[in-house]
């Protein structure tokens, strides 16, 4: 299983524990994404730096204990705070169309399928596989964390970032797609990751997706978010302000499921994510047709496994034919019931690594006490 870090306190204090507890992974998260920027943007450190630097004012001004928990990552890890800014922006980097002009190739990494379901019985179960680059093997931890004020959550997360997929005491889960549009030029704004960080702390479903409105995002992202009071909502976001949100909701089934495209009839410009990601309409197909007949814990774990396409299937795995930069594989596979607060988690392909139950009902509840 990946490294468990647990942290309390203010923003700061947060992001020091954090730091000073995964420095090792922090400093291979800097080191890999040297090589990956260099690979994908062919920016050399300073240049990444520079445009990391860029990203300050609109993450202060979107919420203060953000920026605060970067520094004191950085003041924890022992490293520069653009160098831990800079893998925070990742995403904006990568996919950005001054990248794309360049003549820089965009990385034919599916990063993610993903899943609610919302039961007849009262039960909600969110997850996903989150597929990336391997070197994310070698840096992912579980964050457990208890906030001076919020709710606290648990976030599956490379090393150093704020966070990714996961969920909280006030009952929300998320997952998360990585979507790339026309419109992703990597014009300052609100970082993908500094978002799905605030979305964990939405004290109601409303809030989350209003986490989402307040403020211009630099970048496509998907956010499917669910509620343990029986509440699944699907969040297509282009960069910009609150009318660049698409919304879907959960099929006939109950069901709602997302890869790297986008879905809504209503995105302008053409989607980039389906010449970037060319598997996300085969890993759709598999995964919805799998969320129809699945009807338990275990047959979620079988859907997340499935091998369709391989080795670019919704179970990734590196394709020996690709240079190492190219490569791909399923980095983790979660599995949320927010009724129950139990998290599944396989560190790496489900169809290989064993399922770790782990259960987040006295964690959560102490936030009340």
């Amino acid at each position: 299983m990946y490294p468990v870090i647990r942290v309390a306190g203010d923003a700061r204090e947060r992001g020091r524990q954090y730091g000073a507890q995964a420095r090792g992974r922090v400093e291979r998260s800097i080191e890999a994404y040297r090589e990956i920027f260099a690979h994908y943007a062919g920016w050399d450190w300073s240049t990444v730096l520079a445009e990391a630097a860029r990203f300050h004012d609109p993450i202060r001004a979107f919420g203060p204990r953000y920026f605060d928990e970067l520094a004191g990552i950085a003041e924890g890890a022992d490293v520069d705070l653009d160098d831990v800014v800079a893998v925070n922006v990742r995403t904006e980097i990568m996919f950005a169309a001054k990248v794309r002009a360049s003549g820089a190739t965009l990385p034919r990494v599916g990063e993610c399928s993903a899943f609610a379901h919302v039961g007849d019985d009262g039960r909600v179960v969110v997850g996903q596989n989150w597929d990336w680059l391997p070197h994310a093997f070698g840096t992912t931890v579980v964050l457990e964390a208890a906030p001076d004020v919020g709710p606290r959550f648990v976030t599956v997360v490379e090393a150093g970032l704020l966070a990714k997929f996961g969920m909280s005491s006030a009952g929300l889960g998320l997952v998360t797609n990585a979507l790339v549009s026309a419109h992703d030029r990597g014009e300052p704004g609100v970082p993908y990751h500094v978002l799905l960080r605030a979305i964990l702390d939405a004290p109601t479903p409303t809030a989350a997706l209003a986490t989402l409105q307040r403020a211009v995002r630099s970048s496509s992202a998907n956010y499917l978010l669910a509620h343990a009071s029986g509440l699944a909502l699907d969040v297509e976001a282009a960069p910009g302000d609150f009318s660049r949100l698409f919304l879907l909701q959960p099929d006939e089934r109950r069901n709602l499921v997302h890869t790297n495209h986008f879905l809504s009839p209503a995105l302008p410009g053409p989607d980039v994510g389906l010449w970037a990601i060319p598997d996300s309409p085969f890993r759709l197909q598999r995964i919805a047709a799998a969320a129809r007949a699945a009807d338990d814990p275990d047959a979620y774990q079988r859907m997340l496994a499935d091998h369709a396409g391989h080795p670019d299937g919704v179970c990734c795995h590196p394709d020996p034919a690709l240079p190492w930069p190219d490569q791909g594989a399923t980095i983790a596979s979660g599995i949320m019931d927010l009724r129950d607060r139990t998290f599944r988690l396989a560190p790496g392909p489900p169809c290989e690594s064993e399922f770790e139950t782990r259960s987040y009902a006295e964690f959560f509840d102490a936030a009340r006490s």
